[in-house]
């Protein structure tokens, strides 16, 4: 097999998918953006969709282009995306229906249904995973029954289904699997007694696969349609987006924590086992797996979500809005002034988002946003607090003490949500680099070409690659932080 010069990371997010090309060059990872998709949920008949098809042709023609950038250098490929969503193939290999959106209402009531069949607590206790509606689990119990489910050969996650769409190979990567609350976090199996006691098919899970193992090469009819002539390889990097990004994250000790910023903001620390006790499962936390054995201790805590349905929400509204500017008008106002609880359901679901929140802030007493950056203000200030109420708790359930808070992500180049991530948390706030994801599943495909070593060295390797800010607590931002705390004692700051 030819040493490849040249690495292709399709990164799928929920707002828009890209392809990035990364290289070594004197030392350094070189990453650059090829391709950028718009993406977002799609109203069928039958609920909210992924338009995956769409996706896969676009990042597939981007493939092409840098094939023939690439000229007699190899190409390899890798996939990462979101969790907890998935395809059903049929036995003739038949794309069965464009994958579900987890905030598609599907799976109203199904928590309370895992409760009553088996017990969130048992759950919890097998797999070590926060119990949320959106989970795999859950989108399963309302899809037995379903023809489509009926008819399945397989089911594939939806980093492993683009990887089928490419290569004809069905298995199951080992870090997105782990998002389904289906995989024990302490052997990295699946629960097996799960299937049986909820109804589920265990048998339309491919073989497990794991970073740095390859999938195969594309298929010559795949290839060919967009002018390839080689088939390029696919490898199985650290599928689920959060892994490869924390696998960026340039942190040069291990006492670090991470914030993964998206549209959710993933909260938590690397860990060498997983932590299930019960302060943990009453706080909610997650026992992911990561990149070499490693386990992603997080909570999934609101990030860029409403946000990005407000500008959807203006723009329906033929409002034009430039987030940057709304960024910076945000500055300027006066910092915790409104709060909502971004836990609340009521800002998981699309919708008129800027109007929920005025609404809750009406309704608990907080003085209501009356411009679109107050507005904004207010979601950053309150995302930031319940970030820090996060770590605290993760602290907490571990013992485990950070010296630096990272954030990587499209959040990291945000100055005023990190400036109140240094401010709520008392730590020196590392933020960069803005494109993780890409970039931890650029340094996967690099180590199984034999081109860089472990997670020590990958990560001197960030370090020495991309601009990082280093912020520190502010003091009367800090001041007004634990002001805040004080008035909400729901939400809690200060590590």
């Amino acid at each position: 097999m030819a040493t490849p010069t040249l690495f292709a990371a399709i990164d799928l997010g929920a707002s828009s998918a890209r392809l990035f090309a990364g290289r070594l060059e004197a030392g350094r990872l070189l990453v650059s953006e090829v391709a950028r998709h718009p993406n977002g949920p799609v109203q069928l008949p039958d609920g909210i969709h992924w338009d995956l098809l769409r996706l896969h042709q676009g990042m597939l023609e981007a493939v092409g282009r840098l094939y023939r950038e690439a000229g007699d250098g190899s190409l390899w490929v890798g996939v990462d995306s979101w969790g907890v969503d998935y395809g059903l193939i049929d036995a003739e290999g038949r794309l069965l229906g464009p994958p579900y959106h987890y905030r598609d209402e599907r799976t109203d009531g199904r928590l309370e249904e895992l409760d009553q069949v088996v017990g969130l607590g048992r759950i919890y206790d097998a797999t070590g995973t926060q119990a949320m509606a959106i989970n795999t689990v859950c989108q399963l119990l309302a899809e037995r029954g379903t023809t489509a489910y009926t008819a399945a050969s397989h089911m594939l996650m939806v980093p492993d289904l683009l990887a089928y769409l490419l290569t004809g190979r069905r298995r199951t990567e080992r870090t997105v699997a782990s998002t389904t609350q289906l995989v024990d976090a302490r052997t990295g199996g699946f629960v097996e007694w799960l299937f049986p006691r909820l109804g589920l098919r265990r048998e339309v899970f491919g073989a497990f696969i794991d970073p740095g193992e390859h999938y195969g090469r594309v298929l010559p009819a795949v290839a060919a349609s967009v002018g390839m002539a080689r088939p390029p390889e696919v490898v199985a990097v650290a599928s689920h987006d959060t892994a490869s990004a924390v696998l960026a994250v340039p942190a040069l000790t291990e006492d670090f924590a991470y914030v993964s910023s998206g549209t959710w903001s993933l909260v938590g620390l690397e860990l060498d086992a997983p932590i299930i006790s019960d302060a943990s499962r009453q706080a909610n936390f997650s026992n992911e797996l990561g990149y070499g054995g490693t386990v992603r201790f997080l909570k999934n805590v609101m990030g860029y979500w409403m946000i990005q349905e407000s500008e959807r929400c203006w723009a329906h509204q033929g409002h034009t809005v430039a987030l940057a500017d709304l960024f910076a008008q945000a500055e300027d106002c006066r910092p915790f002034r409104s709060l909502v609880d971004t836990s609340d359901p009521a800002f998981a679901v699309p919708g008129d988002m800027p109007g929920r929140v005025r609404a809750a802030c009406a309704a608990n007493g907080e003085p209501v946003p009356e411009s679109d950056a107050e507005m904004v203000r207010c979601v950053l200030d309150s995302v930031a607090l319940d970030i820090c109420s996060a770590l605290e708790e993760a602290q907490g359930c571990t013992g485990k003490h950070a010296s630096a808070l990272h954030v990587v992500g499209g959040g990291s180049a945000n100055r005023l949500f990190v400036r109140l991530l240094a401010a709520c948390s008392g730590l020196e706030v590392v933020a960069g680099p803005t494109e993780a994801s890409a970039v931890g599943n650029v340094l996967a495909q690099l180590s199984s070409a034999g081109k860089v070593g472990g997670r020590a060295e990958m990560r001197r390797l960030v370090a020495r690659s991309f601009p990082l800010a280093h912020v520190l607590p502010e003091p009367a931002l800090a001041r007004a932080a634990e002001h805040a705390r004080r008035r909400s004692p729901g939400i809690r700051v200060g590590l």
